[in-house]
């Protein structure tokens, strides 16, 4: 392990340096997040998986620098141009711009004016001006270097060929670009405004026509809405700062003395800003703006999964699930208890009356024959007319219906994993088992759906993919391993996602399941092809076996400390069974007494506190949830209604509340609550279910403006949003909450518009 790294990432991130090297070295060794974090904490010190991901990804960058750093060192030795000044500066790099920085004088480059210059033999004349000796008269050197052969026409030539060359050099300067870095990440203003010609094209963007702020302060939303504005062809980005400011700068690094060669050298920087320097730092300064920007936006995107992920679960049970429609249909399924299909139909409930009562006998014989105790209705097209129909139904007894989110059920039922599944049912049918599946068990379903279709990320097509996808594998593995998977029926799916699984270990597991049997005991594990020692150890406690001979097994305790378990029961004379039955055994336990080298007082305490709740579910306790009734659609929303709702996605600017009309309203983050916010996760999570007062119906935007706020003042319909501060004079409207390339479809989820 890297000392220098372990050093200087315990500084960065306030830890011991005993917790870093421990952690680093258990990443080598092939360790994943959730298993050091659980069962690791005597070597890391109880670090959590967000210590332990900032652990690994800050690893991974300074690997990355390191690689880049022999990369250069490579290029200039084979080159000739290695000195060891130069060599110690490289080593001293800490940082990938410094670094570039460093090198970018001696980088292969393109032919450029100051590299003609020099192929016209005038770098020796540059040297000279540069020199800045006062007794140096440039028009009379010059006139040495004038040759037509060489291109070289006149002194006026050679001059400004000298200056091209100094122009590079101050470009190259390392110091100069430092500060000129400084103050463009400082005082820089990013700016947008339209192309000509691009107005009505690019309407939706019309917020963005004429906008300015501080490149710093600029929100993740808004850069990445002007970028693809940008992108689109609708926009020209900038980023300005105080011109003079930066020449002054830049000349009080150059400029040594008052003569003729210092005004060509003045002349030279300020060629070199407009052209060269200011250009470079534009494009950085948003670069780094984009990363920041892409950094909130996956940790937006995250935070709402996590939650959604970790929604409350049904458990097991019989469900009839319907997805709804009108002039096709509604598409029933009949599921168990495990989510298998039992049957699939089609009722037509909304196209005409003879029907409709037909459809109640079927209703009703599948409640009564699959023994039916949840419908399950989605949330797309017709769901609250489904709701209310259904809820009309006499089944005599109590069938509770439950709206449920079907974001990315259409990207699942035409999926390879639904045709796997379901190789001889129709689209529409895999969609309704979706739908009744994520009631039973969002997790375990939703896996199923590339995170970026199930409908909370915010520009999830905008950010650098390769990050995102990181980021919400490193989600989905947390909750799937905080949660614990029952081997004997978890999809592959599910299971690929366990610690120290993958794709082929899951399809082997499922394999060996299906040719012999559900397992009976967690060290069955090992029989499975490919499955050795280590993925064992890795997986071992994360997976669940119900009814095994050993309850451990059925538990978060893992094998390798089942010893530790059998000799508590041991001592106090009863059975690990017993033990986890009785609370009185549990307290009479001294947990200083199995303290060993390998297993101290933080394993312990996990093991008494899983064998008091075995293979507890994290999740919350299920609620059932209904709408308002008789407000089924946008025109039945009107300003100063009180209603509940379901937060669907949260965003920087605020978070948007299913009230079940098939458009989804806002909370802007100014009505979240009574005091200032500057995160809506602070209030919010996805799935809550809140109440809200309706501020604004505009129905020609097809949007509804909410509050959460205790006293909520509903506006008049239609109401303009107010003018946001004052910008050179005048005022400036703010962009619009929902962002000029975003919209709300139907189904109250996030998509690009065409």
């Amino acid at each position: 392990m890297n000392e220098v790294y372990v050093g200087r990432i315990a500084s960065e991130l306030s830890l011991r340096p005993g917790q870093v090297g421990a952690t680093a070295a258990l990443l080598e060794e092939g360790g994943t997040v959730p298993f050091i974090a659980r069962y690791r904490k005597e070597a890391t010190g109880s670090l959590d998986e967000v210590a332990i991901t900032a652990i690994r990804d800050r690893l991974g960058q300074l690997k990355d620098l390191d690689a880049r750093r022999e990369a250069i060192l490579k290029s200039l030795d084979e080159r000739g141009l290695l000195t060891d000044e130069l060599k110690k500066r490289i080593a001293q790099a800490e940082t990938m711009t410094t670094l570039e920085d460093i090198y970018l004088p001696f980088k292969p480059k393109r032919r450029t004016r100051a590299t003609i210059a020099r192929e016209k033999g005038l770098e020796p004349l540059a040297e000279l001006i540069f020199a800045q000796e006062p007794a140096t008269d440039p028009a009379a050197e010059a006139e040495a270097f004038v040759d037509a052969e060489k291109g070289v026409e006149s002194v006026e030539d050679a001059l400004a060929g000298a200056k091209d060359i100094i122009a590079e050099w101050v470009n190259e300067d390392q110091t100069a670009r430092a500060q000129i870095r400084d103050l463009f990440a400082n005082k820089g203003l990013i700016k947008s405004h339209v192309i000509a010609g691009k107005e009505e094209e690019g309407r939706k963007y019309e917020d963005y026509f004429e906008w300015e702020e501080p490149v710093a302060k600029a929100p993740s939303h808004r850069i990445l809405a002007m970028r693809r504005g940008r992108r689109e062809g609708i926009l020209r980005l900038q980023v300005l700062v105080p011109e003079e400011q930066a020449q002054c700068m830049l000349e009080n690094l150059f400029l040594r003395a008052a003569c003729a060669s210092a005004t060509l050298v003045q002349e030279a920087v300020a060629d070199c800003y407009k052209r060269l320097l200011a250009p470079s730092m534009e494009t950085e300064i948003l670069a780094g703006a984009k990363l920041r920007a892409d950094q909130e936006a996956i940790r937006v995107f995250a935070e709402n999964l996590r939650q959604l992920l970790l929604a409350a679960p049904l458990g097991r049970k019989n469900v009839l699930a319907i997805d709804p429609g009108f002039r096709t249909g509604c598409k029933v399924v009949c599921l168990d208890g495990q989510g298998q299909l039992k049957h699939n139909d089609v009722i037509y409930p909304h196209t005409g009356q003879a029907r409709a009562e037909a459809d109640v006998a079927k209703l009703q014989k599948l409640c009564e024959q699959y023994e039916i105790e949840v419908i399950a209705i989605g949330n797309g097209t017709a769901s609250r007319e489904t709701e209310t129909y259904v809820r009309n139904v006499p089944f005599g007894r109590n069938i509770p219906v439950i709206m449920v989110n079907e974001s990315g059920a259409s990207i699942y039922s035409a999926s390879d994993v639904a045709r796997e599944e379901f190789p001889n049912k129709d689209v529409t049918v895999r969609g309704a088992v979706s739908i009744g599946r994520r009631l039973m068990d969002p997790l375990a379903e939703l896996v199923k759906i590339d995170p970026k279709s199930i409908g909370v990320g915010q520009y999830q097509h905008d950010v650098d993919q390769t990050a995102l996808k990181q980021g919400l594998d490193d989600v989905v593995i947390s909750c799937v391993n905080n949660v614990g998977v029952e081997v004997n029926t978890a999809s592959k799916q599910l299971l690929q996602y366990v610690s120290g699984l993958g794709p082929q270990l899951a399809q082997n597991i499922v394999e060996y399941r299906n040719d012999n049997g559900p397992f009976d005991s967690r060290k069955a594990l090992m029989k499975v092809p490919r499955l050795g020692a280590k993925a064992f150890e890795q997986a071992g406690g994360f997976l669940r076996i119900r009814d095994a001979g050993n309850p451990l097994d059925a538990s978060a305790v893992h094998p390798e400390s089942y010893g530790v378990v059998d000799a508590m029961a041991s001592s106090l004379g009863c059975s690990v069974a017993t033990l986890m039955k009785d609370a009185g055994l549990r307290t009479k336990i001294r947990l200083e007494d199995y303290v060993t080298e390998t297993v101290g007082l933080p394993t312990l305490n996990d093991i008494i506190q899983e064998l008091a709740k075995p293979g507890r579910d994290p999740r919350e306790q299920f609620e059932i949830f209904s709408f308002a009734d008789g407000i089924n659609k946008i025109e039945d929303v009107q300003a100063g209604m009180r209603v509940p709702g379901i937060v669907t996605n949260v965003t920087a600017f605020g978070a948007f509340v299913d009230i079940g009309v098939h458009q989804d309203g806002l909370v802007h983050i100014s009505q979240m609550a009574d005091r200032f916010i500057k995160d809506p996760n602070e209030v919010v999570k996805v799935q809550q279910k809140v109440m809200v007062t309706v501020l604004d119906v505009d129905l020609a935007k097809q949007r509804i403006a909410l509050s959460m706020k205790g006293d909520a003042k509903p506006g008049p319909s239609g109401a303009k949003p107010s003018r946001g501060p004052r910008r050179n004079g005048r005022h400036q409207r703010r962009p619009e909450p929902s962002m000029p390339h975003e919209r709300i479809d139907i189904r109250g989820l996030f998509r690009e518009s065409n």
